[in-house]
């Protein structure tokens, strides 16, 4: 496993994370004992960076992992190099309620559930774009940080206006943006700028919900509770957090014209994973696994070689030719 620094700290972090939103149901089911045990996988394989938020399962995926870690270490304080990011906004407030006090209340929540002392990084998870604007989030950002509440703030967008507007603001260590194949807006959108300001990018949806491992084809059927089914329009939140706002159908299709330039050794979800970290201005990619097969599959991406240049190359056209044009959502 690679790792690569976090922010203007000297923290190193696994260049493949671990994102656990589907520890809160909106990936199907996943039972306590197999979440449990596809984080126990990730450790075992490297991984050192996990992502979660609050609204998670109204704090299950958090509890999940802050139990997962007290049994793994004796107590999560007791974890070592393991960097556990968290986010606040939705569970509570959402979406004209902010506070500092409301702040405050959501990462002692989060403490409490993950077991830790100070958060290592909580994130603005994709709150209303005039509050960024606005700015005073950020202030009470670094208030919490002063009142060593958290180690880290940054935050999670659905758009590159509202990273760009991020980026004016001092004081914030990263951004997590949706990147991947089918999404490659941020390359000339932030990446130069984010890396002059030493901010780390952490890239959710590599897969583009699964889409970019290969295995849908258009009579895919998803559980009633999962986003890919409720969501896949937009009907509850940004469209372009389900199959990166490609209409489902289209992205099988798309999906399946580029199966063929899968490098011999590599699955196609590791080969999307690998197109992700052969961007140095990524800090770590934070596929989600709903069992530990594919907690391990994921982190074998970050000893895969980069890919070749004309693959690239091919991909940027790809892209530019079939998919752009095709994307719905805030992007």
């Amino acid at each position: 496993m690679q790792s690569r620094r976090f922010a203007k700290s000297n923290t190193e972090v696994s260049d493949i994370g671990l994102g656990c939103w589907q520890f809160g149901g909106d990936w199907g089911e996943v039972s306590d004992d197999d979440a449990m045990a596809t984080v126990e996988t990730a450790l075992d394989a490297g991984v050192t960076f996990i992502d979660t938020a609050d609204v998670y399962g109204a704090g299950r995926s958090e509890s999940l992992i802050g139990e997962t870690l007290k049994r793994r270490f004796g107590s999560a304080e007791s974890r070592g190099d393991v960097f556990i990011a968290t986010k606040l906004g939705r569970l509570k407030g959402y979406p004209d309620g902010y506070s500092l006090d409301l702040f405050r209340q959501c990462c002692e929540e989060s403490i409490d559930r993950l077991g830790v002392e100070s958060l290592d990084l909580t994130q603005l998870h994709c709150i209303p774009p005039h509050y960024l604007e606005d700015g005073e989030v950020f202030d009470w950002l670094k208030t919490l940080k002063r009142d060593g509440l958290i180690k880290h703030y940054g935050v999670s967008v659905e758009s590159m206006d509202e990273a760009s507007e991020c980026l004016n603001h001092d004081g914030i260590a990263s951004l997590q943006i949706i990147f991947n194949i089918f999404r490659r807006r941020p390359i000339g959108a932030i990446f130069q700028r984010a890396a002059d300001k030493g901010v780390s990018l952490i890239v959710r949806l590599p897969l583009a919900s699964g889409l970019l491992a290969g295995k849908f084809t258009k009579d895919s059927t998803f559980a009633e509770q999962d986003h890919r089914n409720y969501n896949r329009d937009g009907d509850h939140f940004n469209v372009g957090e389900t199959f990166a706002g490609l209409p489902f159908e289209r992205g099988v299709e798309l999906a399946d014209e580029i199966k063929p330039w899968v490098p011999q050794g590599m699955t196609m979800a590791q080969f999307a994973l690998r197109w992700c970290l052969d961007f140095a201005q990524v800090t770590t990619v934070i596929p989600g696994a709903k069992n530990p097969m594919q907690a391990q599959a994921n982190a074998a991406a970050s000893d895969l070689p980069p890919l070749p240049r004309a693959l690239h190359n091919k991909l940027a056209t790809f892209y530019r030719e079939q998919v752009a044009s095709e994307i719905r959502g805030a992007y």
